[in-house]
């Protein structure tokens, strides 16, 4: 009978796989010994893979530059790192030395863009989309790029009165891009967006404010679909629509060049995970093709803004098995060193699943367990997999001699902001160790410590004491 963890893997995916694979009982992660990883530095731990970032990026170029060519699109394709997804200097540092521009979200952005212009990691020709609901403090920083000579900069119009604080608060000429306010998907709990303008006040909106002031250029139209670029008719007749409101602003708006379509390419959440990026890249130019032919209009240049693309599959947790408590008859916990709720907040609070895989013991038979935290909140534990509704690990012993390590993977997205990095966590949870990894010339790998486990004096510093 095949009851081993290795068999069940075997049994239910195509394994091994492009950044997965086994070898003495135990997981490389890209090539990558990662018990060797964690014998050096312990648990928990955080783990960036710098080089899957400038993979992703350059993956994402290649699919739509062939799609051009596939559908004879007469526009250009641009791509931007939206920086909310992770801000950190050396996530920033590799996604700029693929030659791409950036999309902002808030006024501190703006500072981490005069930083990254300091140090010579990006000039002022490259497009940074300046996108989110605007308070006077990010449109006077973003005035201020302009008057530095940012060429590029163009504030993503979210609502008609902030064109109002734009047109006050920047005095040099700009270009400037509206925000569609696409319609939600039919079982979301609202039915249009609450970002940008309606669809059927976008072009009398542009005639009466932005036509009528020679500081401003309509330069680009933006659209975003909340769940995602998907293969369903939902997103095509968003699309759709999309697409034919730029024709009708291009009839009236000869500088309007460009449609930004955001982000949305999914990562890979399970083994199982099956998407057509291919297909999916030259559907959309032919999509937006058709709808500008058949109204005699110039395909307009491509713009996406992936974020979670970028970074999400550069990033994995490492955590110990400490402890092992059979609740009742059908209920076995295994107790992480750390806490879902602050490390993984995504599975907490909108129940994202992420890859989820034993480090060793592959050789052990498996069982259903549910995995819990260390806080005392009821929430922060984890219980199912994208694949799955359970989650099955191998069977270990307290007393064994090497405790079970485990890891979730392709986390490198949003997690670090959103449970508050550095600063304090749920039940005083210190933030983990946080290494990059990355490789050298010669293609041999390297860990680099960025930050250490969080300390009792500085959260307590934070806290007043």
């Amino acid at each position: 009978m095949k009851n081993r963890y290795l068999d069940l893997i075997d049994q239910t995916f195509e394994f091994p796989q492009e950044e997965f694979s086994v070898e003495d009982n135990e997981l490389n992660f890209h090539d990558i010994p990662l018990m060797d990883i964690i014998k050096q530095y312990g648990t928990p731990l955080k783990i960036t893979y710098l080089p899957k970032i400038s993979t992703q990026i350059q993956r994402a170029k290649r699919l739509f530059n062939v799609a051009i060519a596939k559908v004879d699109y007469k526009g250009t394709y641009n791509y931007c790192y939206c920086t909310k997804s992770s801000h950190f200097s050396f996530v920033l540092e590799e996604v700029l030395a693929n030659e791409v521009n950036l999309e902002t979200s808030s006024a501190f952005d703006i500072n981490l863009i005069n930083e990254l212009y300091a140090q010579e990691k990006l000039s002022k020709d490259q497009y940074i989309i300046c996108n989110g609901f605007k308070r006077p403090q990010y449109i006077e920083n973003i005035g201020e790029l302009i008057k530095e000579g940012f060429t590029n900069v163009i504030p993503i119009i979210d609502n008609k009165e902030e064109f109002d604080l734009i047109n006050e608060h920047i005095e040099d000429e700009c270009q400037v891009g509206i925000r569609i306010a696409s319609e939600e998907e039919p079982m979301f709990d609202f039915y249009t967006s609450r970002l940008g303008i309606r669809y059927n006040d976008i072009v009398e909106f542009y005639k009466t404010k932005i036509a009528t002031n020679p500081k401003f250029k309509l330069k680009m139209l933006h659209f975003f679909i909340n769940t995602g670029i998907k293969d369903s008719a939902y997103y095509w007749n968003e699309l759709r629509k999309c697409a034919n409101i730029y024709c009708e602003l291009k009839k009236v708006c000869p500088e309007l060049d460009s449609l930004n379509i955001g982000g949305g390419f999914p990562i890979k959440n399970s083994l199982a995970f099956s998407y057509d990026y291919e297909y999916m890249a030259e559907e959309i130019l032919a999509q937006i093709k058709d709808m500008c032919n058949k109204q005699d209009i110039q395909e307009p240049n491509i713009f996406t803004e992936f974020g979670s693309f970028t970074v999400g599959e550069a990033g994995c947790i490492l955590y110990s098995i400490i402890d092992q408590k059979q609740q009742n008859d059908r209920e076995l916990w295994y107790m992480i060193d750390s806490s879902f709720i602050t490390t993984l907040p995504d599975t907490w609070g909108i129940g994202q699943r992420f890859i989820l895989l034993p480090i060793n013991k592959w050789e052990n038979e498996y069982q259903r367990v549910f995995l819990g935290g260390l806080t005392c909140d009821s929430q922060d534990y984890y219980s199912a997999e994208a694949h799955s509704n359970a989650v099955f690990l191998p069977k270990y012993d307290n007393d064994d001699d090497e405790p079970l390590y485990i890891g979730f993977f392709h986390t490198g997205a949003y997690q670090e902001s959103l449970g508050g990095y550095g600063g304090i966590q749920h039940c005083l949870i210190p933030q983990p160790k946080h290494i990059i990894i990355g490789r050298d010339e010669e293609g041999e790998w390297f860990t680099k410590l960025f930050a250490k486990e969080q300390s009792h004096k500085s959260m307590l510093k934070i806290l007043g004491y």
